[in-house]
């Protein structure tokens, strides 16, 4: 008798095996036609598989999170499939599923080109109407490598002979086509659906290597539902309506050059912007009881080896010689924070001790991952370190949570995600004191009312950590936040401080960032906002324009009230049609600008006009700048004076 228990702990009972499409429909008919794929001991396989043994076993639909994997590793075959009824003699290499869709690397002498990708699809929705099953074969290793050689498939030869001799090779066939994989699958092509679309062609190296052949890559995306489809197409419209590089060049706030590869030109108004964040987050700081220090952006590899930063980041590191001495420019703070906090003794009285810095930080990234201000060689954290004993990692921790969502709430966030990630498998550490670190982070997180997703087992070596993702205005996901506890890096730099019982400890140490690099966030937070700033953040907070040159002087005298005030302002005296002037900085995202013309200069007056608006608000001068004044306060401000 076999005995299968499911998630809701009913049981069900067979007299021999059973397959997952059996025990779907045993369960009911409308669960069969559901079924994409089942459980076993929380293993996805194929719904053909028959259950053997007693086992716990779950029914996968489309309404499981872990579906649109599923489908979009079908995706993938289904589009290797398509391209070689069209286009005969195409090499197929390797196909896997990645974030939001999937891909699909070919070999082929003659280029894809975007027209091919309509045909293509169209391809695959016939594939998918033919509802072809999807079959699982299992080949001796000689075999499947004869059968692929035969097809002229060498590349899928070559990863066979790759595997471990003790790997089972397994193949998947939908129709005549076969393919190398170790699944699972849906049970045949007509489960996909047509929630699909192909997006780009790419190129890549065979196994991403630059020695290798070059392929091409199609890029795709597929969904459950076509109504999910259409709201991450939708996304992508926005996102590149949105994208910060563009938004860059349009408020002419920075821009990127060959000479500098990874690093930014700041103009004028985005170095305005950088500073005025910047301001912010040192005031929350300031509050926060943190004292800020700066240091060398070189430094010997001696320290780095101590640390050993040297043996995992050396390839990261940007390296100099001077003097017979190998220096290395910092890829990040801590080791020299340890440093600042190693100088004269330190009592038990003296912790915690917050140490914040915004380091400028460079780091060899590949060249072909750099993405505008987002992935650069050249960046600024928001870097701090607080340096506790044990028993303050739990308040430490939550005081830390509270400045972080403080933060990320003024700059426009209010959706954040917080990960708890635990002891990885390689570690640093006795068992007792990881106990103590997670015990804490999740009493702190739950004393702060945040609930966290657990990540397990992807802790740093030397602590469990919070990862902290924040939700932008379009619906994206950005990692930037994080909490890392450290036993390790204080020993190895022979930190300590003198305790209660007069003897040598050492601290612990939390590695902690709000924004993360400072660039990154900066183009996150122009994408978020679409560059319409509120009033306190925006570079050019306010231009004044003159209908005609007549009536230049009272303009000038309008900045002049405003600029007394605070407010960043420019004026236009250029001898141009208002309208035309109106409409270039409302492209350039100014939020307000103000217009005056004889009747304004007459009333001492000001025409007020709004990004985004077609209309005008006439106000008294006195009046229009006293608004502006409070409307441009930042958080900081508002709070000092609550």
């Amino acid at each position: 008798m076999l005995t299968i228990t499911l998630p809701d702990g009913s049981t069900r009972k067979f007299d021999g095996p059973v397959s997952g499409a059996e025990l779907a429909g045993d369960i009911g008919p409308g669960l069969l036609k559901a079924a994409l794929a089942i459980r076993i001991e929380g293993q996805m396989l194929d719904l053909a598989t028959v259950i053997e043994h007693d086992s716990e076993v779950s029914i996968v639909t489309a309404r499981d999170d872990d579906a649109v994997e599923l489908l979009r590793h079908d995706c993938a075959h289904v589009l290797a499939q398509a391209v070689q009824d069209i286009f005969p003699g195409t090499q197929v290499t390797i196909g896997p599923s990645i974030e939001n869709g999937f891909y699909y690397d070919f070999a082929r002498d003659v280029p894809f080109t975007p027209e091919d990708l309509p045909r293509i699809e169209k391809r695959m929705a016939e594939i998918v109407d033919e509802d072809l099953p999807f079959v699982r074969e299992v080949r001796e290793r000689d075999d499947a490598i004869a059968l692929f050689e035969s097809m002229g498939e060498a590349y899928k030869a070559e990863l066979i002979r790759d595997l471990p001799e003790t790997e089972e090779i397994s193949l998947y066939r939908q129709g005549d086509w076969i393919d190398l994989c170790r699944g699972p699958h849906l049970p045949s092509t007509g489960k996909l659906g047509k929630a699909f679309k192909l997006m780009k062609i790419a190129g890549a190296y065979w196994r991403g290597d630059s020695n290798n052949a070059m392929l091409q890559r199609i890029y795709g995306t597929c969904w459950p539902d076509p109504k999910r489809l259409r709201q991450y197409l939708h996304m992508l419209e926005e996102a590149e309506k949105n994208d910060h590089r563009r938004l860059g060049r349009e408020m002419n706030l920075f821009h990127i050059q060959e000479e500098a590869t990874g690093s930014v030109f700041w103009h004028p108004n985005g170095w305005t912007l950088y500073r005025t964040v910047r301001n912010y987050v040192r005031g929350r700081l300031e509050e926060a009881g943190y004292v800020e220090v700066n240091t060398p952006q070189l430094v010997d590899r001696v320290l780095w080896e101590k640390s050993g930063h040297w043996e995992k980041f050396r390839e990261h590191m940007f390296i100099t010689e001077a003097e017979d001495k190998i220096l290395a420019l910092k890829p990040m703070n801590c080791p020299c924070h340890v440093q600042i906090f190693r100088q004269g003794i330190k009592s038990y009285r003296d912790l915690p001790i917050r140490m914040a810095e915004f380091g400028s930080c460079h780091r060899n990234e590949p060249s072909g991952a750099l993405h505008g201000i987002m992935r650069v060689r050249a960046f600024t954290q928001d870097d701090a370190h607080i340096f506790c004993t044990e028993d303050q990692i739990t308040s430490e921790t939550k005081l830390f949570i509270d400045l972080l969502m403080l933060v990320y709430k003024d700059l426009g966030f209010s959706e954040v995600v917080v990960k708890f990630s635990d002891r990885p498998e390689i570690r640093a550490g006795e068992d007792a004191i990881w106990d103590k670190a997670e015990t804490a982070l999740i009493e702190a997180t739950a004393a702060a009312g945040v609930e966290t997703i657990h990540d397990p087992g992807e802790g740093a070596f030397y602590g469990p950590k919070l990862d902290f993702v924040l939700r932008d205005a379009i619906g994206r996901d950005w990692q930037c936040g994080t909490l890392q506890v450290d036993f390790v890096l204080p020993e190895r730099l022979e930190a300590s401080y003198i305790g209660e019982d007069g003897n040598k400890h050492r601290p612990v140490m939390l590695h902690r960032a709000i924004l993360g690099s400072f660039e990154r966030f900066l183009g996150i937070l122009i994408e978020n906002h679409g560059g319409r700033f509120p009033l306190w953040l925006a570079p050019v907070q306010v231009v004044v324009t003159s209908i005609t040159n007549d009536f230049d002087d009272y303009a000038k005298t309008v900045a002049a009230a405003l600029k007394a005030a605070g407010l960043r302002v420019e004026t236009d005296f250029r001898n141009e049609k208002i309208n035309y002037k109106v409409r270039e900085h409302s492209h350039a995202k100014i939020p307000a600008i103000l217009v005056v013309g004889g009747r304004e200069s007459e009333n001492n007056t000001v025409a007020i006009r709004r990004l985004g608006s077609q209309k005008q608000e006439v106000l008294a001068l006195d009046e229009a700048v006293a608004s502006l004044r409070q409307e441009a306060a930042g958080p900081l401000d508002k709070s000092n004076s609550a």
